[in-house]
């Protein structure tokens, strides 16, 4: 019957649903060496669990910050302010450039606006000087 229990118990914790509880069983039991046949195979899992736990590093850490990193950050605040001067020079001339074509299209606006006009000026001119040569040919046919 207790086989069937830790059968069940292993299933869960295969599936990842186990408490801590039932890990303890299942840990309990594969450490106590007295395992059924069919659940020997997950004994070597559960006693490297056992084993690992009592590892431990025993060196010693020294946090010490490197010199390389102190370079490396003076490096990269003089980069960024390159990029920085770059990219102001660069935005520059482009808003230069876009104020022109803005000033370029006004003149463009204002001549059209300006040769539109002359145009339709010109154009009563045709019109008076169209009537004053029919004038000119009724004149000449009175005359005749």
């Amino acid at each position: 019957m207790e086989s069937v229990n830790i059968e069940k118990i292993v299933e869960k914790y295969f599936e990842g649903t186990t408490t801590l509880q039932e890990e303890a069983i299942l840990k309990n039991y594969f450490a106590q060496g007295n395992v059924a046949p069919h659940l020997q195979e997950y004994q070597p899992l559960f006693s490297y669990f056992a084993t690992a736990q009592e590892e431990s590093y025993t060196k010693s850490i020294q946090l010490t910050p490197k010199q390389s990193q102190r370079k490396n950050r003076y490096w990269m605040s003089i980069a960024a302010s390159i990029a920085l001067l770059v990219s102001v020079f660069v935005g520059k001339q482009q808003y230069d450039e876009y104020q022109q074509r803005q000033e370029a299209e006004r003149l463009f606006a204002e001549l059209s606006k300006g040769l539109r006009l002359l145009s339709t000026n010109l154009q009563k001119g045709e019109q008076a000087v169209a009537t004053l040569y029919t004038y000119e040919k009724a004149v000449q046919k009175v005359t005749e």
